[in-house]
């Protein structure tokens, strides 16, 4: 009999905190599930640009587990400003028009970085590989 969480695959990005904190980018269960943890992108300019770009960080981590965006069921993001939302939805429509994955839009306090204007999550299902 297998230990179902020996099946379970952590993948890494290399991130200074994944270490310091204790956390994978995304975990890869057996079923097709793949858990994506939050994204952002601080230095890539106004809230669109950074959503842009924290969802790029979501792709790479999916495409290590063998999915892609169009594998997306849902998505969760967070803004620190509600004068935002037509920016960060600008972008989430540009991304996920056809895809249409159960999405979640929550205004928050703050981030860790005050540079951060956005942070997303993202679940993705489908035959993950090895």
């Amino acid at each position: 009999m297998s230990n179902p969480s020996n099946d379970v695959r952590r993948i890494s990005s290399g991130g200074a905190y994944e270490d310091v904190i204790g956390y994978s980018r995304a975990v890869a269960l057996p079923n097709g599930l793949v858990l994506v943890s939050g994204c952002t992108a601080a230095d890539a300019g106004g809230p669109y640009d950074q959503t842009l770009k924290a969802f790029e960080v979501a792709f790479k981590a999916l495409a290590e587990a063998g999915l892609g965006p169009e594998n997306v069921v849902r998505t969760r993001m967070y803004l620190t400003h509600a004068r935002d939302v037509e920016e960060v939805g600008r972008a989430h429509k540009q991304l996920f028009d056809t895809v249409r994955p159960a999405a979640t839009m929550l205004i928050i306090s703050g981030f860790v970085d005050p540079g951060m204007v956005v942070e997303v999550e993202v679940e993705a299902y489908g035959a993950v590989t090895a």
